[in-house]
């Protein structure tokens, strides 16, 4: 029962949150008395963007989560692996060669692939094994290496409003998202929510070390295949509709895990619902406190990441540090 309350509060957080994003437009709370225009809004633009970000950011907690537990490492998080960045370059080049402007689905298509293109990497860097060492130094080759892509994509673009697009789909926005862009996405994000949560009593046996872990019946192989894969099908088609939404995987599970008793099985649901909740939670202030929507999400949640991982860094050195 102790293990289920953290679940049950972030399950219900979450919950609340996503009423509140569909009940809060430009103008504030509360719907249109017309019953066309209400449907309308509701359904065409309220809905798909709290469904959104009740899948992104779940998808971004759950993938942090999994991570930490897997590569033994406190401040691991989904854009270490470079999935994030390989989402971002896919994206950007479909709006580059101007597919996204003449197919509504190029966008999110072109994400999923550069995911995949991403991921397809990190397996030929990191090799047969993929160790934790590896897949952390291939996760930051990867990474650098479409954050030079990007870089070089919007370099070379001559359309100043394709550029001012680029820049903005880049930091992040749940803004104008429609059915089609949950169509595409939760389908994905759910297969790898799946493996992901399947990986629970590995992370678990993993904690003793890989040794102990090996004779307890744990095949180190299959779990290294699932938190990349499933972080890649997760975090990639997150990405491929929402833009790079950074330091939900880092906050959320630093949060709960004192709430679970740090047994990384137990994180992985309330850190769901955790990435959910604060994904919806910082989308409602920024529609309060920008409702033209100059401000975008990732700048949001980055705002609130960086003080903290800055905070982590220091934490880590003071217990790390001889007495």
């Amino acid at each position: 029962m102790k293990l289920a309350t953290p679940v049950i509060m972030m399950a219900t957080l979450a919950g609340l949150l996503f009423l509140t994003s569909l009940i809060q437009g430009p103008m504030g709370f509360g719907l249109p008395q017309d019953a066309s225009a209400r449907d309308l809004i509701l359904w065409e633009i309220r809905v798909p963007r709290a469904v959104l970000g009740f899948l992104v950011g779940g998808a971004l907690g759950l993938s942090g989560a999994v991570l930490q537990g897997y590569l033994r490492n406190p401040l691991a998080e989904p854009g270490l692996l470079g999935i994030t960045g390989g989402a971002a370059f896919g994206a950007v080049v479909a709006i580059h060669t101007g597919l996204a402007a003449r197919l509504a689905f190029a966008l999110p298509v072109g994400g999923l692939l550069g995911a995949a293109l991403a991921t397809l990497t990190i397996f030929l860097l990191a090799g047969s094994q993929l160790g934790p060492l590896t897949v952390i130094l291939a996760g930051v080759a990867v990474s650098a290496m479409t954050g030079a892509l990007t870089a070089l994509a919007l370099n070379l673009a001559d359309n100043p409003f394709a550029v001012t697009e680029m820049l903005y789909w880049l930091l992040g926005s749940l803004t104008d998202r429609s059915v089609l862009h949950v169509a595409l996405a939760a389908p994905v994000i759910a297969i790898g929510c799946f493996l992901l949560m399947a990986t629970g009593r590995a992370l678990d046996a993993l904690t003793l070390g890989e040794d102990a872990a090996v004779n307890l019946g744990t095949n180190l192989k299959q779990l290294r295949l699932q938190a990349i894969i499933g972080s890649a099908f997760a975090v990639g088609a997150a990405t491929s509709v929402a833009g790079a939404i950074g330091f939900i995987g880092l906050v959320i599970p630093h949060l709960l895990r004192p709430l679970v008793g740090y047994q990384p099985s137990a994180l992985l649901a309330p850190s769901f619902f955790g990435g959910a909740a604060l994904v919806l939670a910082a989308d409602v202030v920024l529609r309060l406190i920008s409702p033209a929507g100059d401000i975008r999400l990732g700048v949001v949640t980055s705002l609130i990441g960086a003080p903290f991982f800055l905070w982590l860094v220091v934490k880590t050195r003071r217990e790390l540090a001889p007495s």
